[in-house]
């Protein structure tokens, strides 16, 4: 078979092998680590969304550099000492290259003052079209120049800026997250394995998978841009299946060596890639189907973090298949025998007590997953992440928050772009259309338009991401007037990114629910198993995102996890964890119905409770590690890191546990032998494969 094949060449050719990987391993290192220099702020939302349209005409009619805002105050802002103070600062402003002009209370028109008196608003604007690397240059020297302004608090930021923020605050945090999860994980494992040198190796697999991935990402920026959150989806990702895999081929190996101890190492390898390896491959496939099930939607920030999702799944299996192998060769006669154990596990003992009373735990378990979903399916408020996402420490966010208190901070406006003569009468009875439309605060053309065309600035009441500012953009879209229209602005762009995820979800979830059929086909010979996974997989994911609701845009969880909620959730949070919920979910569903599988043909009725017994503390092991890795993402301060981390702590707690544990066994037992069922036609198919172990 070919994976015995594999596995008895890794053992054999292990030093030339661990070579290979140790020179790729040192070139991620080296060319991998510059990824980070490179990496890019990608778009959230598609380039053909109406508000992108939008944003990009009324830039061709009005062209706008960024801006950077700073608020001034704590002192009388007609202090002589301050007025003096805050000229001299923008008049060197306006003499940098890469300035377009400078608006401050004293020197220029526009400048604002707070309500207080005692808070002044400078607005700096940049040349357009600057390179990115150039502009950064720029916004630092303003930054720092405003910053030299003798007042009690001074406050500067902007869109680039925040975007800045929130990209070194997500590096950051998964830096310092990684880093004590990895301490904390090699005492895991140590305790797990029963030995320092058996704990390094699944640590190893991890080393490997993410260096090679960075390698592999830093080759990409050369063709295409990469987000800065695409590192977070890879070391995830990387680091957790890694470790997964690693640990299910170890302790498979640790099993081969008690049943055969008298075999060769190359061959007990051997039998251990033929089971365990078999089970990791389809696994790896099963996981990057669900990463590659990202690409069906058209936003480019979520198709960054599925090709480097599927590069570090991969990368994770390959090493699972090779690297694992490989130091098991070498390192095999310091990797303990398993430790016996006496009573049964806590996995074992409750898929007995799911069995014992199948409908009841079944309809107790769904119903117990659907009530922690209301309040997702019920009332989730989905917004862009903005400066208040941040931690309250962040410059960006007590900007906002000073615009908001001290200057009358209103929603943004919608920007209606209309390609039509302004003076002409259609154009005044659609502007009067809009000043009737309910919500509508003002309705403010901007001056100095050229051309027959105008950009028309509507304000609605409330803030940005109000339920009526949306409702506003949809009714403008809705009015049918004479002219061409474009709709932007941020709450339009909330708008579409909702209407574009929502409309090709259905063909997300068609990917993975396909591959996914396929990969447990042909691991069980089955279709009711995958349709079972699927909605088991949806409960889980339901009620994942239930509990996110509650924790973090309730704020249920902010004392205790350290954040300030903003009152929503990021709104690119459920895709994200739609994946990896249903990736690491199917990483457990497969190593639990491999080994099922594999007794079914010996044990009969008590297949389940066997193949739980014995690839449960595998999973138990597994699901401990991994989550080692997401709680180490709550350690930062970024609300969206820790809401990924928090969720996927919660998910891998209910999919061990409650679904595993008690719905997969309860659904098993009220089946029976309908579990194993698929038209004749396939099973033919299958039958005439190769005949594979199961685990």
């Amino acid at each position: 078979m070919m994976l015995a094949a594999l596995g008895r060449w890794c053992a054999r050719r292990r030093w030339p092998l661990l070579g290979a990987w140790l020179v790729l391993i040192t070139a991620g290192l080296v060319l991998g680590g510059q990824v980070f220099d490179r990496l890019a702020t990608t778009d959230s939302l598609r380039p053909d969304a109406e508000s992108q349209l939008a944003e990009q005409r009324a830039d061709r009619l009005l062209p706008e550099g960024p801006m950077i805002i700073a608020v001034v105050g704590g002192r009388d802002v007609y202090d002589p000492a301050l007025v003096a103070d805050v000229t001299a600062v923008t008049d060197g402003i306006r003499g940098m290259d890469g300035v377009a002009g400078v608006e401050d209370l004293y020197g220029a028109p526009g400048g604002r003052i707070g309500a207080d008196n005692r808070h002044s608003l400078i607005r700096v604007e940049l040349d357009r079209g600057l390179p990115d690397d150039r502009r950064e240059r720029v916004e630092d020297a303003v930054a720092d120049a405003l910053h030299r302004i003798d007042a009690p608090e001074v406050l500067v930021s902007g869109e680039k800026l925040a975007e800045r923020a929130f990209a070194d605050q997500a590096l950051a945090d998964a830096a310092f997250g990684e880093s004590v999860a990895i301490v904390v994980l090699l005492g895991i494992l140590i305790l797990i394995l029963g030995g320092f040198v058996a704990g390094l190796i699944p640590l190893a697999a991890a080393l490997a998978t993410v260096t090679v991935t960075l390698l592999g990402l830093f080759g990409l920026t050369a063709l295409a841009e990469v987000s800065e959150f695409t590192v977070n989806v890879v070391t995830l990702l990387g680091i957790g299946l890694a470790v997964d895999y690693a640990l299910l081929v170890v302790a498979r190996f640790r099993e081969e060596r008690v049943a055969g101890p008298e075999a060769p190492v190359a061959e007990l390898i051997a039998r251990t890639t033929a089971t365990a390896g078999r089970t990791v491959l389809i696994s790896g496939l099963a996981v990057a189907a669900t990463m590659f099930g990202l690409t069906v939607f058209a936003e480019p920030l979520l198709g960054a973090m599925a090709l480097g999702g599927a590069v570090a799944v991969l990368l994770a299996t390959a090493a699972g298949l090779t690297v694992v192998p490989a130091l098991i060769a070498v390192a095999h006669r310091r990797i303990p025998a398993p430790r016996r154990t006496t009573g049964t596990s806590l996995l074992v003992r409750l898929a007995t007590f799911a069995q014992a009373r199948p409908a009841p735990v079944a309809l107790a378990v769904i119903g117990g997953l659907l009530v922690m979903s209301t309040p997702f399916l019920f009332a989730v408020d989905l917004e862009n992440s903005d400066a208040r996402a941040l931690p309250a420490s962040a410059e960006a966010r007590k900007l906002h928050e000073a615009v908001q208190r001290d200057f009358g901070g209103q929603a943004d406006p919608v920007v209606v772009v209309i390609d039509a003569d302004p003076a002409g009468a259609p154009v005044r009875d659609y502007l009067n259309a809009l000043n009737t439309l309910d919500g509508v605060l003002r309705v403010q053309p901007r001056p100095d338009i050229t051309g027959p065309a105008a950009v028309i600035d509507v304000t609605p009441g409330g803030e940005t991401a109000d339920p009526a500012a949306r409702e506003l953009v949809t009714a403008i879209r809705d009015l049918d007037p004479p002219f061409p229209v474009l709709v932007g602005g941020a709450a339009a762009e909330l708008v579409d990114h909702r209407d574009s995820v929502a409309a090709r979800f259905p063909v997300a979830l068609l990917v993975v629910l396909l591959s996914t059929t396929v990969l447990l086909f042909v691991l069980t010979g089955s279709l009711v198993i995958p349709l079972k996974a699927l909605l088991m997989n949806v409960l889980t994911l339901l009620a994942t995102l239930g509990a996110l609701v509650v924790v973090f845009q309730w704020g249920a969880g902010d004392t205790l996890l350290g954040f300030d909620s903003w009152g929503a959730i990021d709104v690119t949070t459920p895709v994200l964890l739609f994946v990896f919920v249903f990736g690491l979910s199917m990483d457990y569903e497969v190593f639990l119905l491999a080994r099922i599988r594999e007794e079914r043909d010996v044990a009969g009725d008590q297949a389940v409770l066997r193949g739980i017994e014995k690839s449960g503390p595998v999973v138990t092991a597994a699901a401990l590690c991994i989550g080692v890795v997401f709680l180490g993402f709550l350690l930062g301060d970024l609300t969206a890191v820790k809401e990924i981390g928090f969720a996927m702590t919660v998910a891998l707690l209910l999919d061990v546990t409650v679904v595993r544990g008690l719905l997969l066994p309860a659904l098993m037992a009220l089946l029976g032998e309908w579990n194993w069922w698929a038209p004749a036609p396939l099973r033919r198919i299958r039958s005439r494969g190769p005949a594979y172990p199961a685990q």
